[in-house]
């Protein structure tokens, strides 16, 4: 049976002056971690949807999918700097302290904040909306574990994220 762990968030957001769009995810998966960035794991559709999305190829090294997201306007970060969580499990996070989300919004000009499936949007509300006073859209997730959604409409509902819809 797996236990509880407590972990923090060890790898940076990614922005910079240009970025407008920011992506919330809740916190890294065990692949993630283990890898020291964003959706590190082989099976999350994040890359390849977003590498749809801009008609671009899908980024596989770090330093190739920070250049990605910078050269289209996307930051991306995590609701979560601390839990107890087991595993991967979004389901099990427990006793949660939250990213300041100031360090991107008050360093990039930020037009629309995205959350990356319900347990984002549910974690943001809770622990950032109050502080930043910044409204979010929630998006269908790009796990695996989101089986009812397949590419095409993931991308069909991530699109907006380029149409200021």
């Amino acid at each position: 049976m797996m236990k509880y762990e407590k972990i923090t968030h060890t790898f940076e957001p990614v922005f910079d002056g240009h970025s407008q769009i920011l992506i919330l995810g809740t916190f890294p998966s065990v692949k993630s971690r283990e890898n020291q960035f964003y959706y590190g794991h082989p099976q999350n559709r994040f890359w390849k949807l977003l590498a749809i999305l801009t008609g671009e190829t899908v980024p596989t090294s770090i330093t190739d999918k920070k250049s990605f997201l910078l050269r289209n306007g996307i930051a991306v970060w995590d609701v979560i700097a601390e839990c107890e969580i087991i595993g991967s499990s979004d389901s099990s996070i427990r006793n949660v302290r939250a990213n300041d989300m100031r360090v991107i919004l008050d360093h990039a000009p930020i037009r629309k904040i995205y959350a990356n499936g319900a347990k984002a949007y549910e974690l943001y509300m809770k622990y950032c909306w109050p502080a930043v006073g910044r409204g979010i859209t929630k998006l269908p997730s790009t796990s695996p574990a989101n089986a009812a959604y397949q590419m095409d409409r993931l991308a069909g509902s991530w699109k907006k994220i380029f149409y200021n819809e």
